[in-house]
């Protein structure tokens, strides 16, 4: 398999394909939909929600939380989930952009 070749590209293009990942799987949109419904931090709720296993949940919670949409503080044993806001609004902007690209397009091409 080649290089992804990140490199080349923007870091804004890298950081919208980054924040894309985070909706490529539907258990973490289920995720993170759960943690918007909540509206509070979880700890050990999210299996009995999502219906999966904890390892896979605790992947899916560790890829969140590097993309930085998610934040986790340590309770006891534990480790409590919630959105990280100011993250949120971010890549809300970022994607909005990339998004609304096409507002500005000729639209008598092809």
């Amino acid at each position: 398999m080649g290089l992804a070749k990140t490199e080349i590209f923007t870091d804004k293009q890298n950081e919208i394909a980054l924040f894309a990942k985070a909706f490529g799987h539907p258990a973490r949109v289920s995720i993170l939909q759960y943690l918007f419904k909540i509206d509070s931090c979880v700890c050990r709720d999210i299996e009995d929600e999502i219906g999966l296993a904890q390892p896979t949940i605790s992947q899916h919670l560790k890829e969140l939380k590097q993309l930085g949409l998610i934040k986790g503080n340590v309770e006891g044993t534990s480790v409590c989930y919630c959105i990280n806001e100011e993250k949120w609004a971010a890549m809300k902007s970022l994607m909005s952009e990339f998004l609304n690209q096409d507002s500005t397009n000729n639209p008598s091409c092809c």
